[in-house]
């Protein structure tokens, strides 16, 4: 005896698989128009907040720091997100601008107050665009 599955012929397997394929494209086309639609300070906001909040986790200041805090990635990101708002504070509002470097501002001192061996003043993470926090 033979199963359901074993009755139905291999074309069947592979409609779906294509079937599968043309509602991934379609998905993936409709994700495109929609990004089209977004203004650039969206875009650079958003970016900014994920990599804000990617740092707030890392530099502790989540719900369990003892297991979440790796400042090693922190730094990566306050760099990664010093770099987008210094770029991009020319081509946002200076509203927007303002509460990106007053969230990367509240991080850098996260983290140095995190650091067993804080950095020197100026060469903590993303110092490098912002000069120097204390």
């Amino acid at each position: 005896m033979t199963s359901p599955a074993q009755d139905q012929p291999q074309h069947h397997h592979d409609d779906e698989r294509h079937e599968r394929w043309a509602q991934q494209e379609e998905a993936a086309t409709a994700a495109t128009r929609d990004i089209a639609d977004v203004p650039a300070v969206e875009v650079i906001t958003t970016a900014a907040v994920h990599l804000m909040s990617a740092a707030a986790v890392k530099v502790g200041l989540a719900d369990d720091p003892d297991s979440q805090l790796d400042l090693d990635e922190a730094r990566k990101l306050i760099n990664a997100l010093a770099g987008l708002i210094t770029a991009g504070a020319p081509e946002i509002s200076d509203m927007h601008a303002r509460s990106l470097r007053d969230g990367l501002r509240s991080l850098q001192l996260a983290f140095r107050e995190a650091s067993s061996v804080p950095d020197p003043i100026g060469k903590g993470p993303g110092e490098k665009w912002t000069g120097p926090v204390n």
